[in-house]
Order: C-alpha cells, then sequence, then structure tokens
C-alpha cells in the first residue's frame, strides 16, 4: 500500500495520505492516478488552502490540466498541402487562421462540395490560399442556399464555380444573389461583372441599399455612365464600397483640379483623387511644378487634362521630363498644354519614335519637322503609316531597327553622336 507524507517546517502534524478501501465505482488504477495527482497538489499548495478546497477533486484536476484535442493527430498545415493543393510556403502562412480545427470533418465536406460544384484542384487551392476560412463555412446554411439562389438566377455550373473562385469570402458570409442581380443589371453582362468581380471581390458583400444603390446613384448624377463606373471598380475597388459622405468628397476634389462633372476626363480624375488626402495632393502638385517647370497655371491645365499625372510616382516623371525637356527639347508650357504624353511608355513607345524621327531628319528624309505630340499620341499602325512605311527603300532597316528598340534596344542606326 502507498503512503506518502510531508513534514513543514512550521507545522508538527504530519498528514497522511494513505487511501481507502478502492470504492466500488472506481478502477483500483483510477484511484492510485486520484492519489497520484492529489500529493502533487499537496506539494504545489499551502497546507492552509487544503482545508478550503471546496471544489471536488476530479474538477479541480481537470481545471489545472491543459486541454486535450478531440484528434490530436489532426495537422492543419499538412492538411492544407496534402488535400489542399496549397505549396508549404502557403500552407504556413494560412494555417494560423483555421488552428482551431480540430477534425478534417468541416474542411472535408467544404471541399467536396466545392468538388461537387466544378471547382478544379487548383480553383480550389487559389480559393483556401486567398481565404483559408473558407474551409470553415457553412454549407447546409451558407453554401448550398447561394448556389440555389445563383441557379435559379440563371448562371451555369461553370459559372457559379468562376463566382466562387472569385468572391471567396463573401460567397461563404452571406447571400450574394440580390447583389449579383442588381450588378448584372449595371454592368449588363456576366463576362464585365466577373472582371469587376475579379478585381473587387468585396462588393458583394457590401449592403446593397445603405451603401451600393445609393453610391451608384449619385455617381449617375455626376454625369458617369455605367462603363465608367464598371471601370472604376476595377481601377479603384473600394469606390463604390466606400460612404456616401466619402464619395462626395472625392467628386468635389475632383472638380477642386479643374474637372467638372460630366466631363471627358471626369472619371479619370476621380480614379486619381480617390482615398488621396488634401496633403498628398498638394505635395503631387508641387512635385508636378517642380519637375518639368511648370508655373501654377500650367500645372493646373496639365491636371485637368490628364488627371492620372496624379498616380504617377516620381522616378517615372523625372525621367520623363529629363527626356522630353533636356533630350527633346521640348518647352515645359508645351508639355503642359499635352500632358497626354507624359502617360505614354517612355521606353516603349516614346524614346524608339524619337530615334525614329531623328534618324529620317538627320538622313534628309524628312520634308519638314512633325510635331513631337503627333509622333508620341498617334497608334503603332498610324505611326508606321506615316513615318516607316514611306522610307522603306531609302532606310530598309528602319523597321527592323524600330521594332528592337521599342524591346529596349538601341540599334547602331539610333546611337545618334
Amino acid at each position: 500500500m502507498l503512503s506518502f507524507s510531508k513534514v513543514r517546517a512550521d507545522h508538527t502534524t504530519q498528514i497522511s495520505l494513505a487511501p481507502p478501501p478502492f470504492p466500488r465505482r472506481r478502477r483500483p488504477q483510477q484511484y492510485t492516478m486520484l492519489r497520484l495527482h492529489k500529493y502533487v497538489l499537496t506539494q504545489l499548495l499551502p497546507s492552509s488552502s487544503l482545508s478550503t478546497i471546496s471544489l471536488p477533486l476530479g474538477r479541480l484536476i481537470s481545471a489545472a490540466a491543459p486541454a486535450v484535442s478531440p484528434n490530436p493527430s489532426f495537422a492543419v498545415e499538412e492538411y492544407l498541402v496534402a488535400t489542399c493543393g496549397l505549396t508549404p510556403a502557403q500552407a504556413a502562412k494560412a494555417s494560423p487562421k483555421i488552428s482551431h480545427l480540430k477534425s478534417p470533418a468541416k474542411p472535408d465536406a467544404v471541399l467536396s462540395f466545392l468538388a461537387g460544384h466544378g471547382l478544379s484542384t487548383a480553383d480550389v487551392a487559389a480559393l483556401v490560399a486567398k481565404d483559408p476560412k473558407f474551409l470553415c463555412a457553412k454549407v447546409e446554411k451558407t453554401l448550398a442556399p447561394n448556389v440555389a439562389e445563383l441557379t435559379g438566377l440563371g448562371l451555369s455550373r461553370a459559372e457559379i464555380a468562376r463566382l466562387v473562385s472569385l468572391a471567396g469570402e463573401s460567397f461563404r458570409r452571406t447571400s450574394v444573389a440580390s447583389r449579383l442581380s442588381y450588378f448584372l443589371s449595371l454592368f449588363g453582362s456576366y463576362d464585365d461583372l466577373l472582371r469587376v468581380v475579379q478585381k473587387s471581390p468585396n462588393l458583394l458583400g457590401c449592403d446593397l441599399d445603405r451603401v451600393l444603390k445609393p453610391n451608384v446613384a449619385f455617381l449617375l448624377e455626376c454625369g458617369l455612365g455605367v462603363c465608367d463606373i464598371a471601370k472604376l471598380c476595377i481601377h479603384s475597388r473600394w469606390l463604390l464600397a466606400t460612404n456616401l459622405e466619402r464619395l462626395r468628397a472625392m467628386v468635389a476634389c475632383a472638380q477642386g483640379i479643374g474637372v467638372p462633372c460630366g466631363s471627358r476626363m471626369f472619371r479619370q480624375a476621380l480614379h486619381a483623387v480617390a482615398f488621396l488626402s488634401q496633403e498628398k495632393l498638394t505635395a503631387k502638385v508641387e512635385l508636378l511644378k517642380k519637375t518639368f517647370m511648370w508655373s501654377d497655371a500650367e500645372v493646373a491645365i496639365a491636371i485637368s487634362k490628364a488627371p492620372t499625372l496624379l498616380t504617377r510616382d516620381k522616378e517615372s516623371l523625372q525621367r520623363r521630363s529629363e527626356f522630353l525637356i533636356s533630350e527633346v527639347g521640348l518647352e515645359p508650357a508645351y508639355i503642359a498644354y499635352r500632358p497626354a504624353m507624359l502617360t505614354y511608355s517612355l521606353e516603349g513607345r516614346i524614346r524608339p519614335r524619337y530615334y525614329v524621327v531623328k534618324f529620317l531628319k538627320e538622313n534628309g528624309l524628312l520634308k519638314r519637322d512633325p510635331s513631337y505630340f503627333t509622333v508620341f499620341k498617334e497608334s503603332g499602325k498610324a505611326f508606321n503609316k506615316m513615318f516607316i512605311h514611306p522610307h522603306k527603300e531609302a532606310a530598309q532597316d528602319l523597321e527592323k531597327d524600330y521594332d528592337a528598340a521599342c524591346k529596349g534596344e538601341v540599334p547602331t542606326n539610333f546611337r545618334f553622336t
């Protein structure tokens, strides 16, 4: 028979833990473990506490013991790799978001549902990597009703599968049919809607009556068409999801840079100033003035004609300034009244075309100097017709050299001294 005792320095009383006869309801092995746990407690707790413990010993021991997973063999990270098709790096990033899962039962049900509705292995892997909590979705309460409602709208199985893979979180959290129906009527086609959802999947989770409809109605009042709104959703993905007062402030800011509602540049202006604070806007204007040596009037003209200049970074603007002003020799005022040229690719368009014109001029193949704005703004087909094809006999390598320059090379004929 086991017996444990402890003599405390400030007590003379000996505490005996010799067990009474085993109760019938417990097996000897169980009772032995309880005695051991009780002994451990006597070592950890003051003797004065032993007499005041009111909790049953079993409850006290279970409260102190660490929680044990119902299925300690379930490893989330391994499941994501082996079953969902994620890479080890993706699984390591995703696993903390679903670490509460103790068994594969729920994710298995979700994966079975997705496979049954046409999502490929690659689609599932992409969806789970983007939104790991999709594996915790309620199949019967959310996913299945959403699919049923979308089928009722006339969407095919393939269309629904594509929407699920794009919408992700919105699809698992709420009913999307009413929003989808509204967007279909707004954008006109399912393909156009998918392009918007691909860039702004959270739109399907926005409140239809309190957020989306008021914002769309306001933008329509400002003179934007449905196509303009769809493009705004792609480039300024949170625009429709913001509150109406913030949207009104954006419109006022666009008007403040000289672009009135209903004008041709209004959509671009709204995109340029979306979520741009007054301080950042002021800094952008000052950067443009300094970079291109513009006056206040000239920078105002340039921005009103090409609002997207406000979205260009400092390095991009500086390279264009150095080339157009220092190398080509254009006046700052000329550029201010024709700012569209600053939105073209420097390496793929502006520089190669300038080299062609300079080559033609130096070889006496141009009767008069062309407008550089015309040179830069024309389509590729029109530029070839105006400056390449008429000189095929006199400059047989011109077209080949131009194509090479468009790819970033500098042909021998374009290396001017």
